[in-house]
Order: C-alpha cells, then sequence, then structure tokens
C-alpha cells in the first residue's frame, strides 16, 4: 500500500478527477482528500500593486490531493494525475509516493489492502 500526495494547479482539479475516475473508479467510487495549500517552487510569483509599489507574492495557491492505493494501482494513478494535472509549464506541481504501512476502515473495522 502506499499513499500519494499530489500538489496540483487548483484549475486542473477537474481534469485530475476525471482521470483518476477512469483508473479508479469502483461502482461509481473512489476515495480522494483534497486540501487547499500554498507553496513556492520556480513558478514566479504574480506581481501586485500594493500602495503605488510593486509586489510579488513568493506563495501559491495550490492544491493538495492525497489518495491511499494498493501495490497493483500506483503506477496507474501516477500516470492518471500526470495526464490531468500537466500543463507542461513551471508550476504544475509534484507527486509524492510514501509506504502505508496500515490502513483501518473504522466503520467496518477492516484493515489493510482491504480497507483501501
Amino acid at each position: 500500500m502506499k499513499l500519494i500526495t499530489a500538489i496540483i494547479r487548483p484549475e486542473r482539479l477537474e481534469a485530475v478527477q476525471q482521470e483518476l475516475q477512469n483508473v479508479l473508479d469502483e461502482e461509481g467510487h473512489y476515495r480522494l482528500t483534497v486540501r487547499p495549500v500554498e507553496g513556492h517552487g520556480r513558478q514566479e510569483g504574480e506581481v501586485e500593486v500594493y500602495r503605488g509599489q510593486s509586489v510579488r507574492s513568493s506563495l501559491h495557491e495550490k492544491l493538495e490531493i492525497s489518495l491511499g492505493v494498493n501495490d497493483a494501482y500506483v503506477e496507474k494513478t501516477i500516470a492518471a494525475i500526470i495526464r490531468g494535472a500537466r500543463t507542461g509549464q513551471i508550476g504544475d506541481g509534484k507527486i509524492f509516493i510514501t509506504p502505508l504501512e496500515d490502513c483501518v476502515w473504522i466503520r467496518t473495522g477492516e484493515r489493510g489492502s482491504k480497507a483501501i
């Protein structure tokens, strides 16, 4: 099991969701958590005028998406996120893959890959 965390452009969320649904759809469902985040990397900040002075913001609004997947779906999930998020420009984001030691489904008490 792996926890896949991706930082993407907010305007690419719908495309990423569509790609993930094509790969992970289980009877009309797949599991995804989305959080608004701010950060910086190579992408240049927006220049704004504040009290007559030009100011470049160093933080950019992004979305962080997280999903736990079984090992058989890791590469498919990564490819789906790339297809949905890629614009070909600086600031498209990153994907992080971390080992997931365990997962517990609170409602049923199931553990491990069955809980994913």
